[in-house]
């Protein structure tokens, strides 16, 4: 496939997947509803996505955003109005809904093996705001809007926002947002590092391309080794990270990869990355 080629899925997916180059777009597709992500195929989709990225040598960085006017709603209210999907049945029921229904979204995400960017279209409510915490890194549009909004629905984080959530604004701005529910907009967002940048709408997927860009022009074994060791500084010690970080070097080292790095940058010359 080469740089100009592009593969993209049914349009009637729940989730959109075109590629362009070694970048993968993925659009999350029902804007009818504002994109809720609790549904069992649109957790079938992330999954799906995951494991054919990771499959994929070629794909070095993923963008993630939603289609029509919100990024995503989280949950269907109307289904959780009504008991229906992950929202149904007795309590243990539920819980096993959760478990191994919208769950398992942030689980896949946290083994995708390239960096995954949110370019935040719109409203981002619910699980949808904890689905852009998920990202590596988030660009958002002016219309953006940011809201951990369970408790004016009467219920709490239940896929991993009050993980996700401290990490990229603290713990005191967390609860903020957990405790009141109030919605953040895109400025507050950039100024409590919730995104690193809030550009105007029609320059929203331009920007997210371009940070793609300069992500997947780096050799793609260290990008994937770099962003391992970022995850795992979430919960790890100095010293257990320093020795797998000692691991992974002689990996970077032995690549070919890093010898063209080497060689490109003394002949003052681009390099030219294969991902071997």
């Amino acid at each position: 496939m080469t740089e100009q080629d592009t593969q993209r899925t049914d349009e009637q997916a729940p989730l959109l997947i075109e590629r362009d180059g070694h970048v993968a777009t993925w659009t999350i597709n029902r804007p009818e509803s504002r994109n809720p992500i609790s549904d069992d195929e649109m957790v079938e989709a992330f999954l799906d996505a995951v494991d054919a990225t990771n499959a994929d040598p070629e794909i070095r960085v993923v963008i993630l955003t939603g289609a029509g006017s919100a990024f995503s709603a989280g949950g269907d209210v109307k289904k959780m109005r009504d008991g229906e999907g992950i929202f149904g049945g007795h309590p243990h029921q539920i819980r096993r809904g959760y478990r191994y229904g919208i769950q398992q979204i942030p689980l896949a995400l946290q083994r995708l093996d390239v960096p995954l960017i949110a370019a935040v279209n719109g409203p981002a409510v619910g699980a949808g705001c904890d689905l852009t915490a998920m990202a590596d890194m988030r660009i958002a549009s002016q219309k953006a809007w940011f809201a951990e909004s369970f408790v004016k629905l009467g219920i709490i984080p239940g896929d991993g926002g009050a993980w996700f959530l401290p990490r990229l604004v603290g713990p005191a701005r967390a609860a903020e947002m957990t405790l009141t529910g109030d919605r953040v907009d895109a400025q507050t967002a950039l100024e409590w590092g919730l995104v690193s940048r809030v550009v105007a709408p029609e320059d929203l997927m331009s920007e997210a391309r371009a940070l793609a860009d300069r992500v997947a022009v780096n050799p793609p074994h260290a990008v994937a080794m770099a962003k391992k060791l970022l995850r795992e500084s979430e919960s790890s010690s100095l010293s257990s990270l320093l020795e797998l970080s000692a691991a992974m070097q002689p990996l970077a080292h032995h690549a070919p990869d890093h010898a063209e790095a080497l060689a490109a940058f003394l002949d003052k010359r681009e390099p030219t990355y294969t991902g071997e």
